[in-house]
């Protein structure tokens, strides 16, 4: 792991990191998945498993282990439990009998709109507390962050 040795970068990292610090303590701030979790009787795992094959389509268990970032061995037990209620199938591959991909079902797929519409909802409040041009600002930084800090890896593809 590289090491930053410029003070006055790690100086403006450690205030960033107590200004994220200070909002996650709001309640109404914290993590919109974990919001859903009580409510949908599902750990954040199995949301977060249902956001990324949303998101990505039908991943391997591998890839989905990655993205949760969980061993494949839990990832196992994730999926089995999405699957027994009737959220996720396994399916496998036709090239390589030795892949499982997890691909929604109709009830799944439902689930994931749901989860994912509210958590829109959760970051346009949270939006809402700036003005637009904070709004604009933010999002030119974060689209900044996402091409400097490489490109995603390749999804499972929809």
């Amino acid at each position: 792991m590289r090491t930053i040795s410029d003070a006055g970068l790690r100086r403006e990292a450690r205030a960033l990191r107590e200004q994220v610090i200070a909002l996650a303590r709001r309640r109404s701030l914290r993590d919109p998945v974990a919001a859903s979790c009580g409510e949908l009787e599902l750990t954040p795992p199995q949301i977060h498993a249902l956001l990324w094959i949303g998101h990505d389509g039908p991943l391997t268990m591998g890839e989905l282990a990655r993205r949760v970032a969980v061993t494949e061995k839990t990832v196992t037990g994730i999926v089995d439990r999405l699957e027994r209620d009737g959220h996720l199938r396994r399916e496998r591959d036709t090239a390589d009998r030795r892949v499982v991909r997890a691909r929604f079902t109709p009830r799944g797929e439902q689930l994931f709109r749901r989860i994912d519409a509210d958590i829109e909802d959760k970051f346009a409040a949270i939006l809402g507390a700036l003005d637009p041009a904070d709004r604009k600002a933010l999002a030119r930084i974060v689209d900044r962050l996402v091409v400097r800090l490489g490109a995603p890896e390749e999804g499972g593809g929809r």
